[in-house]
């Protein structure tokens, strides 16, 4: 699986959730896991999540980190599985510092304010991934939290984005693994 951290601020639009989207932009063919860094604006017409559109809760903020990940398979509901375990593994690098975040589902949270935001969807070649932590809570549409506040400074974001995306990027070699490493029954 390919890690990348993209260095160039990228705006976060939704448009980012299409097949291929890092083979297209960063030359990864195959199961990938790219960060980056840059605002989030994303219209309706390109929201995934319906139940953000039909309550017309827009989605944005000013300065996130965000990951998009894809796998060339077509399950959804692994892809929901795969999205979660996401959000666990950036809950236990993040509360290294000392801080108690809460997960509920794919969310993260710090004293009952948003830190991230997540999708997982299918394209017609693969599933995809977008998760999002805030660095600053600046300019959010709900009482959100940033890595900031938890004692991340912004020149340690890329290491930052390099460690969660290898620690997936490990957990999907080590699933793999595991499944190669059994006989069945029965």
């Amino acid at each position: 699986m390919h890690v990348y951290f993209a260095p160039q601020t990228i705006l976060y639009d939704g448009t980012q959730l299409s097949s291929l989207w890092a083979y297209r932009s960063f030359g990864l063919l195959g199961d990938s896991i790219v960060a980056f860094r840059g605002p989030c604006r994303v219209q309706f017409e390109h929201m995934v999540d319906l139940e953000d559109v039909r309550a017309q809760s827009p989605i944005y903020g000013d300065d996130m980190l965000h990951f998009i990940v894809e796998h060339f398979d077509h399950d959804l509901e692994r892809a929901v599985l795969r999205q979660r375990l996401l959000a666990a593994i950036i809950r236990e690098i993040l509360e290294q510092k000392g801080y108690g975040l809460q997960r509920s589902g794919d969310d993260l949270y710090y004293q009952d304010r948003k830190l991230s935001i997540s999708i997982a969807t299918t394209t017609p070649v693969s599933t995809m991934i977008h998760t999002a932590l805030n660095i600053t809570a600046k300019n959010t549409p709900v009482p959100a939290a940033g890595l900031v506040e938890l004692g991340w400074s912004v020149a340690q974001i890329p290491k930052l984005a390099g460690e969660i995306g290898r620690a997936y990027a490990d957990e999907m070699q080590s699933v793999q693994r595991s499944r190669c490493k059994v006989r069945g029954v029965g």
